[in-house]
């Protein structure tokens, strides 16, 4: 999971790649100009690295950008190389999983999974993917059809899509009449920053990344979720709400946060 820190004072964004000059030495990061921004935040994006916005009325041109990003993220060096050393951690453990590929690793439902493709039988007219159990631990199964031409990554993909719906689908109508919410529509897309969402037309938005997470963190994000439908900040209200759900969320919270770059990185070397 990205984080997000701001302090006062970005339409179309117009970035670029820095290399801003710290105390402990440079740290590449992009820097992004934006007319709607009222703040000036650095995100830790878990594939891009550090992306610091800042408003257009801040800075007329890329050099006072520069020097404001610059100046920004010297005061929070200590934060940001804690989380980048993170990150850099959670790439070893991604690594470490190895290649996307029939024998290779993959996390789903928060336990690493096995994966074993086998190619159909010549008249085969569908690929499939089940989960199965195994002497050496739990197996995804890919049967190819005949003439399969999608790569390893897109055919799981669409699998997990379909299994992030149902789970996510399944935890909503669990809370949202204990919460007397009911959201005006639900999307289940790859998003690059957040886990979830919700706009004030109340539409929530999921990652289907969470299917890799334990069942009780995507719970956890999606009371997150629910809970914004009666409380749009982040005010102790707010959080009351959620604890009284999951009084366990700062933990699988922090689980997602830890775990960020894993999630993100899965199926890449599809």
């Amino acid at each position: 999971m990205s984080t997000t820190i701001g302090v006062r004072a970005m339409t179309a964004p117009v970035e670029w790649q820095a290399a801003v000059r710290l105390p402990g030495g440079r740290i590449e990061c992009t820097i992004r100009r934006s007319t709607r921004a009222r703040l000036l935040r650095v995100t830790v994006d878990p594939r891009r690295g550090p992306i610091v916005t800042v408003p257009s009325r801040a800075a007329r041109g890329k050099g006072d950008a520069e020097r404001l990003a610059e100046s920004f993220l010297g005061e929070r060096e200590s934060w940001l190389r804690r989380h980048l050393d993170r990150q850099a951690r959670q790439r070893e453990e991604l690594d470490a999983l190895g290649p996307l590929r029939d024998g290779g690793m993959l996390r789903f439902r928060g336990e690493p999974h096995r994966l074993r493709v086998v190619a159909g039988s010549p008249g085969r007219r569908r690929t499939t993917v089940t989960r199965e159990g195994a002497d050496e631990g739990d197996e995804l199964v890919v049967v190819l059809r005949a003439g399969e031409r999608r790569e390893l990554a897109a055919i799981l993909e669409a699998w997990l899509r379909v299994r992030a719906r149902s789970a996510i689908e399944r935890e909503i109508e669990r809370h949202a009449p204990v919460l007397a919410v009911e959201p005006g529509a639900v999307t289940v897309r790859d998003t690059r920053t957040r886990w979830g969402s919700c706009s004030r037309a109340r539409r929530l938005s999921f990652s289907w990344r969470l299917v890799l997470a334990p069942p009780e963190a995507l719970e956890t994000v999606v009371v997150h979720e629910l809970a914004h439908l009666r409380v749009f900040g982040h005010g102790p209200q707010f959080w009351e709400i959620v604890a009284g759900r999951r009084p366990d969320h700062r933990r699988w919270r922090r689980w997602l946060r830890d775990h960020s770059v894993e999630l993100h990185g899965a199926l890449a070397a599809g």
